[in-house]
């Protein structure tokens, strides 16, 4: 299959190194290649594939390599393996690489953004590809949100998991289910490719994301909000959030929107839609949105939400985005059961955020600008997920299904249910 990109991706033995090292050792047995076998950091020959490659080698006797200190020749069709560290490679070496036929990145999850940054548009021999293995560490690793995140018809992206491998030894097999009962967060990570947890600072945790992602599809008659995070920038996205209680629907996406524009498309989806709430955060360019629409009599239905201001709950919060936020993890770990619309990007983007406390005590978040700088991207979805979480909303064609008369701004802010939601 002929992909400028091929990245495998999955937990440990998966197979993923042996299937690569297997089938470059059989091209290059075909024709003349050039193929560099790469990783961030190769202090000695011995921290690469190269020991992989000989004992592939020899375990299928393949007498036509030959196996020097530093290279691996076929000695028929003049194939040859160079295997050296990225972080090696700058303005004076880089050029080393431009005639090379295929690159295999081992343990790419390690690969910095400089690092692959310097790669990419080295390798540019016509029909020259790069192959990618790697078991992720986080939703961010900067290989995976350069290839695997969004790929397209020049990239295949496969996840192979012990579960896929016929050759998978027994004793593994065994110890990916014992971590399953005793660690089942670990067993994730390890077995089953997840990105793992960033310690206790993580506010979301992937198990949630990933189950509410599987979740059975399911209709809702809760009433319809509607969270909108406005772009600030030029590379950020407008992005519409559509939820029914225990369900979100779907995201809608504009770039390049001026006010006008953005306060448009929100006016055709109230008219289509007839939503409950709409929520716009309401900081930089987001005010002028939210004053175009409330001159259009739409403010029984439009509210505007400050990320930065005062909780409703400001014992327990530093600011309304915090609460909002914590109150999307509260809906995702409920027992009922969350459900989400399968994407790598809405998951990277409600894993990335990770929390902290002020001198109060109260729950505090990073500022957006650490998660772009470490996300790669504005986590424009997630936000708009959040901003749908901005205050208890009651539809008052269901007014009849609650028997509750709140005395606190706690209670009324806590109650939750199917048939009317948030």
């Amino acid at each position: 299959m002929k992909k400028r990109y091929k990245l495998y991706y999955g937990g440990r033995a998966g197979g993923k190194s042996y299937a690569f090292a297997d089938s470059l050792l059989l091209l290059g047995r075909m024709k003349k290649l050039r193929i560099a076998c790469m990783r961030e950091i190769q202090e000695s020959i011995k921290d690469s594939v190269y020991k992989l490659l000989i004992d592939r080698i020899n375990e299928y006797k393949l007498s036509d390599y030959k196996i020097t200190a530093t290279q691996i020749i076929n000695q028929i069709t003049g194939t040859t393996f160079i295997f050296k560290g990225l972080q090696e490679q700058y303005a004076g070496n880089i050029k080393s690489l431009e005639g090379i036929d295929i690159v295999w990145l081992e343990e790419a999850q390690k690969i910095s953004k400089k690092s692959w940054d310097i790669l990419n548009p080295t390798i540019r021999k016509s029909g020259s590809e790069i192959w990618i293995s790697m078991n992720r560490e986080l939703e961010n690793d900067p290989v995976w949100v350069a290839v695997g995140a969004h790929p397209d018809e020049r990239t295949l992206v496969v996840k192979v998991n012990y579960t896929d491998n016929p050759f998978c030894p027994e004793e593994m097999k065994y110890l990916a289910l014992k971590c399953q009962k005793e660690n089942p967060d670990d067993y994730e990570h390890i077995w089953l490719g997840a990105p793992a947890a960033v310690g206790t600072n993580k506010l979301i945790a992937y198990k949630y994301v990933r189950s509410a992602m599987e979740t059975m599809w399911r209709t809702s008659k809760a009433p319809l909000i509607i969270g909108v995070d406005v772009a600030r920038f030029g590379d950020d996205a407008t992005v519409f959030c559509f939820r029914r209680g225990r369900v979100c629907l779907e995201f809608k996406s504009f770039k390049h929107l001026d006010n006008v524009e953005v306060a448009n498309q929100a006016t055709f989806f109230i008219r289509q839609y007839h939503p409950a709430r709409v929520f716009i955060d309401a900081g930089g360019v987001g005010g002028g949105v939210v004053d175009i629409l409330l001159e259009r009599s739409l403010k029984k239905v439009v509210r505007s939400v400050m990320f930065g201001a005062k909780a409703m709950l400001e014992e327990r919060y530093h600011n309304r985005r915090a609460e909002m936020w914590d109150e999307l993890r509260q809906w995702l770990e409920d027992e009922g059961g969350a459900q989400l619309p399968k994407s790598d990007a809405l998951a990277s983007e409600l894993c990335s955020v990770n929390k902290k406390y002020d001198s109060r005590g109260r729950l505090q978040l990073e500022e957006k600008a650490e998660i772009k700088s470490r996300l790669g991207r504005s986590p424009d979805m997630a936000d708009a997920l959040a901003l749908t979480f901005a205050e208890p909303v009651y539809d008052r064609v269901l007014d009849n299904l609650y028997d509750m008369q709140p005395n606190s701004i706690e209670s009324l802010f806590r109650v939750r249910s199917d048939k009317g939601g948030w």
